[in-house]
């Protein structure tokens, strides 16, 4: 993982400041919006009518937003992780885009080459609808490239307009929803060996994946369309923290499997930023201290749950606390729906 870099609207609202700009004043919500460990959360909100409301924003008016925000994302977090690599755009070989919060074809990877002036000789993966998860599955699919064209630059980006995929209706369903996500866009730089006795890149190395799917639990998250609202509507079951927390042990004890390696001896977790009550689950299962979650912790209160691209957040945050020293060891995890647990082994 050669660099990284993320991107996230200009404007960041605190809890208090949605609820009072959409006039929400059940205390049930409020609540719900209050008692989630989350401060602040960068949001792209519909325009103000001349009532002094929020503009009801229609499926169509939602896709527009998602393009446009998320490219303006996705541009900059590009940008700064290309930066970080001390690349340049004419480097990049492969891009991968991820993104949960529209439908577009052609997809972001092509509107990102044209936009940034990519070579068109790029190679481009778009991974759509996977959810919170889809970051560790495109990273996947992202270092199997790299792994195939030593030396060349391969790039992930999540782009995550999360603003443009949400249902105003006032119930708990959707208040639960609201509450929880916030806008923003990761990318990170994978890059091989050019030849085997060469320096390694930067940054930690990708050892191996591994994915823990939970069939029993395949609708508890799910972003379907909501005939009575005419619009695609998110849902999170109320059990979700702990089916994914009774989980979270298997799923890490498949990574480690064969390595001769436990939880104990892993010094670095960079885990989705997916809720109070799921990092808590989390933690709780894997025995990891409060220490161990800081980073996810602190994007949850700045940022909310950031979808696909929040482990990203969290391992830009443990980059710059320059923590991890080479032969240190790390756990990334990411949770969304299937239900699925997906994990990454690195070493610094």
């Amino acid at each position: 993982m050669a660099g990284v870099g993320t991107a996230v609207p200009p404007v960041s609202y605190t809890q208090r400041e949605v609820l009072d700009t959409f006039g929400i004043t059940d205390r049930r919500i409020r609540s719900v919006f209050l008692g989630g460990n989350i401060e602040r959360r960068n949001l792209t909100l519909p325009p103000i009518g001349p009532d002094g409301k929020p503009l009801e924003e229609s499926q169509g008016d939602l896709l527009r937003k998602h393009t446009e925000t998320g490219l303006r994302m996705g541009r900059e977090a590009v940008e700064r992780c290309l930066a970080d690599a001390g690349a340049e755009l004419a480097d990049v070989r492969y891009l991968c885009c991820v993104t949960s919060t529209g439908l577009l074809t052609p997809g972001l990877s092509a509107l990102l080459i044209r936009d940034l002036g990519i070579h068109p000789s790029c190679q481009r993966l778009d991974v759509v609808g996977m959810g919170c998860n889809a970051g560790l599955n495109a990273l996947n699919a992202v270092a199997g490239w790299a792994g195939g064209h030593p030396g060349e630059l391969a790039l992930m980006v999540c782009v995550e307009a999360c603003s443009a995929a949400y249902v105003f209706d006032g119930t708990m369903r959707s208040s639960v929803v609201n509450s929880l996500f916030g806008d923003g866009a990761a990318a990170v730089a994978v890059r091989a060996r050019e030849h085997p006795g060469d320096e390694a890149p930067p940054g930690p190395e990708l050892l191996r994946f591994a994915s823990h799917i939970i069939p029993e639990a395949v609708s508890a998250m799910r972003y379907d369309w909501d005939d009575a609202h005419g619009k695609f509507s998110f849902y999170l079951d109320a059990d979700v923290p702990y089916v994914v927390g009774a989980h979270a042990e298997t799923a890490v004890s498949r990574l480690l499997d064969g390595t001769g390696l436990g939880t104990g001896d892993i010094d670095h977790w960079v885990v989705h930023s997916g809720g109070k009550k799921v990092i808590d689950a989390i933690r709780v299962n894997l025995e990891l201290s409060r220490h161990d979650v800081r980073h996810t912790t602190g994007v949850l209160r700045d940022h909310g749950n950031l979808s696909s691209g929040s482990f990203l957040f969290s391992y830009e945050r443990l980059r710059d606390e320059k923590a991890a020293v080479p032969g240190d060891l790390g756990v990334l995890m990411t949770m969304g729906p299937g239900s699925t647990i997906e994990t990454a082994l690195v070493r610094w």
